[in-house]
């Protein structure tokens, strides 16, 4: 376009090539995600890619965890403010019955969690990003008086990834049905087995 500077266009193909790298992966799965395809998607050259990135699963790698972080940002925004973690559990729980299972990001999330047992560096990517979440959730467990925030905080978010996983299986399941359910385990009162005294 007129008026753009170089920045602007890599910038701009830089973005293109991170949102199209999200779209392929729920939709041809991780390993069918090429160069060219990826390319020709973003609308852009196939040197683009390299150019931009040190290497296509590097590329892959970056879209995922951008979009993780930008869909457990605002819950982990929520959880550092609630006072209430079992109302915080049921407005997420909530949030989650947006996603279907086989929608886009849901697909994304999946793609990737399976692909992260296979490379390392995706592996510890994503755990850092769930480990943020978890920490926030934990925290404010703490707070409430939970006899094992980071154990309820670990189940938890364990739930929110299988109601969806299931979503994809079973369409109608809801979260909100499982709310108070989920709801219990962040209850400062939860008692289990490993947490008695």
């Amino acid at each position: 376009m007129a008026g753009q500077t170089s920045a602007d266009r890599g910038r701009e193909a830089r973005a293109k090539l991170l949102a199209a790298a999200r779209e392929l992966i729920g939709e041809l799965g991780w390993g069918a995600v090429s160069t060219r395809v990826l390319a020709e998607r973003a609308g852009v050259r196939p040197g683009l890619v390299h150019y931009h990135f040190e290497s296509l699963q590097a590329l892959l790698r970056r879209a995922v965890v951008d979009q993780m972080a930008e869909v457990l940002g605002p819950a982990t925004a929520a959880l550092e403010a609630a006072d209430d973690p079992g109302s915080a559990v049921e407005a997420m729980l909530a949030e989650l019955d947006r996603y279907s299972g086989t929608d886009p990001a849901s697909l994304l999330f999946i793609e990737a969690y399976l692909a992260g047992t296979r490379d390392p560096e995706l592996h510890d990517q994503i755990a850092a990003v769930l480990r943020g979440f978890r920490a926030a959730f934990a925290e404010v467990l703490r707070r409430s008086g939970h006899r094992d925030p980071d154990g309820a905080a670990a189940l938890v978010a364990a739930a929110f990834d299988g109601i969806v996983l299931h979503k994809g299986l079973d369409p109608d399941l809801s979260a909100a049905r499982l709310a108070p359910l989920v709801r219990a385990i962040a209850e400062p009162n939860h008692e289990t087995k490993g947490t008695r005294e």
